[in-house]
């Protein structure tokens, strides 16, 4: 055989087409970008038109959902409020996500076959699949995140606040709510309210006036159905427990020895010792009281933490711990501007050694506001988790889930104006013998003054 004929019989020699490589390298990154703005069009396109049918219309209806969403949080945003504290609602929010996480992951894989990466140019093939990879984690991650943020604000909704408990009505225009501050510490038997401080919103427009109790009012008259009016607790109307009678000592002294006197206080999210002082407080002030929030001063330091601290101007130096003489102290608070930890800020609350009683209520009020200021949108959002968690710890609260998108509404507008204060301490109030016509007095004028200067505004 001649070189010739060896020649003419051999198998030819085939070059890649790369017109053809080009053209599917072009195909393959328009299937994906189209996967990922229009989920099911590249299965219409190329594909399964059953199964782009599906997501299209699966895409359209999220979409129109949150056109449908963000008109309505524009023109009526408590209805959006509502959506978000309903364990319902949010639960059908966690089942369309989950479904729309699941749709993503199926499209994209099916994209993935059709772009036939083995037939897209060599250079392409890594940059298009890792490029599909990243879509599809940002995108189906995104959607199952928001499930799972979804399930833990069901999960607080339903540890924190009450589902079944009715709503009660303004009063004279108005809602109080009564913060307890309890401190359970090793060095005391049970829960006594450490800190105690009525805020009354003006149920209109949010201006809200924080009212500080002192801890150690004395022959506190109780509200006249109270029930603990005609025995030992009050033979004569007024809280008497013999000599030091405290306030703060209502609280566990009921809890201890008669947890049963308000009987329908746990089926309504409340307990024994909460309702005996919201007797006392509703008595002393003149004021009805339609809903509490215990702070457990234990677990508060992580809500701090949870918001990322808070912002306080520190005005003298407190020791943080130690004893009277000075013994112990694990470190000090300068003076200053000073961005706090939750150990910080909960010894800032707790300090006293070095100050009295009063100076310390002043920087529980100041340590309110800041916390009040942390709760904006962007940092509730990014830290989310945490502060549901927190809340799940160290909130316990009769305030109903129905009323929550009520409240928020009404909180959005409380950060927005200057909240007043008046605490009930020397030397206008002498707590060892108030005059109980002079705090209710300067509290009802403090309401008026509030509700006069909404108008005025």
């Amino acid at each position: 055989m001649t070189a010739s004929t060896a020649n003419s019989t051999a198998s030819p020699i085939r070059y890649p087409d790369v017109s053809s490589s080009r053209a599917m390298t072009v195909r393959g990154w328009w299937l994906v970008v189209l996967n990922f703005l229009i989920p099911g069009s590249a299965q219409v396109l190329a594909g399964s038109r059953k199964l782009g049918r599906f997501g299209l219309y699966f895409t359209f209806a999220m979409w129109v959902m949150a056109i449908i969403g963000i008109v309505i949080y524009l023109i009526w945003p408590q209805v959006i409020f509502s959506i978000a504290t309903n364990p319902i609602p949010l639960g059908a929010v966690q089942v369309v996500l989950v479904a729309y996480a699941v749709l993503w992951v199926i499209l994209t894989l099916d994209t993935l076959r059709l772009v036939r990466l083995v037939r897209v140019g060599t250079r392409a093939r890594p940059a298009l699949a890792l490029f599909s990879v990243v879509l599809l984690a940002v995108v189906s991650g995104g959607a199952a995140a928001g499930a799972y943020y979804a399930n833990v604000a069901q999960s607080g909704l339903n540890a924190v606040f009450q589902a079944q408990a009715a709503a009660e009505p303004p009063v004279d225009g108005r809602y109080n709510i009564l913060l307890l501050g309890g401190d359970a510490g090793p060095d005391r038997d049970g829960m006594r309210p450490d800190s105690m401080t009525v805020v009354s919103i003006e149920a209109d427009t949010g201006r809200a006036t924080m009212i500080g109790v002192p801890r150690n009012l004395e022959q506190v008259p109780l509200v006249a159905d109270s029930p603990l009016i005609g025995t030992d607790y009050a033979p004569d109307g007024s809280y008497d427990c013999g000599s030091d009678c405290q306030i703060s000592f209502l609280y566990p002294r009921v809890m201890a020895f008669d947890p049963d006197m308000y009987p329908n206080a746990v089926a309504e999210g409340s307990n024994s010792g909460v309702e005996a002082t919201k007797d006392a407080i509703e008595g002393a002030l003149g004021i009805t009281i339609q809903y509490y929030v215990m702070i457990d001063m234990q677990g508060f330091s992580d809500l701090i933490d949870a918001l990322g601290g808070v912002d306080i101007n520190v005005t003298e130096a407190l020791p943080m711990g130690g004893d009277e003489d000075g013994n112990e102290i694990e470190g000090w608070i300068w003076p200053g501007e000073q961005h706090m930890n939750g150990y910080t800020a909960l010894w800032y609350a707790r300090s006293r050694h070095t100050t009295s009683d009063y100076d310390r209520m002043q920087r529980q009020g100041e340590l309110q506001t800041a916390i009040l200021q942390q709760f904006q949108p962007v940092n509730v959002l990014t830290k989310f988790q945490g502060i549901v968690q927190a809340g799940t710890q160290v909130v316990q609260t009769d305030i109903p889930q129905s009323t929550l998108s009520y409240f928020i509404d009404l909180a959005l507008k409380t950060k927005d104006l200057p909240i007043d204060r008046i605490d009930l301490t020397p030397p206008l109030i002498d707590p060892e013998d108030p005059d109980w016509d002079t705090v209710r007095s300067t509290v009802a004028s403090a309401l008026v003054l509030s509700t006069a200067t909404d108008t005025a505004g």
